[in-house]
């Protein structure tokens, strides 16, 4: 792949010469000049504990990507550490004034 191709925020199939094992599967965070920095959403059961190592983080040279197709059969998800941020319900604070 050539650095025009990778886009922030794109799911792109990824390999590592020297952490993983197996392909991955991951969403580019960051571009550099010669790589990018993708967190790992989908990888082999097999690269575990590698990719807990690495924080759900790597940094892949373009020429190890592809364009992502769907995530293999035996591929396990990666947990996402996203917070969600919900407005409160009326109905709640209504409920802890009148508990005053």
């Amino acid at each position: 792949m050539k650095k025009a191709d990778v886009k922030v925020g794109a799911i792109l199939n990824g390999k590592s010469e020297e952490e993983l094992k197996k392909p991955f599967q991951g969403k580019v965070e960051k571009i550099y000049e010669n790589s990018a920095l993708l967190a790992i959403t989908s990888y082999d059961p097999v690269d575990e504990t590698a990719i807990s190592d690495l924080n759900n983080k790597i940094v892949v040279n373009f020429k190890n990507l592809k364009v992502a197709r769907s995530a293999n059969k035996n591929s396990k998800t990666a947990s996402t550490n996203e917070v969600k941020i919900e407005k409160v319900n009326d109905a709640v604070k209504k409920d802890a004034d009148d508990q005053k």
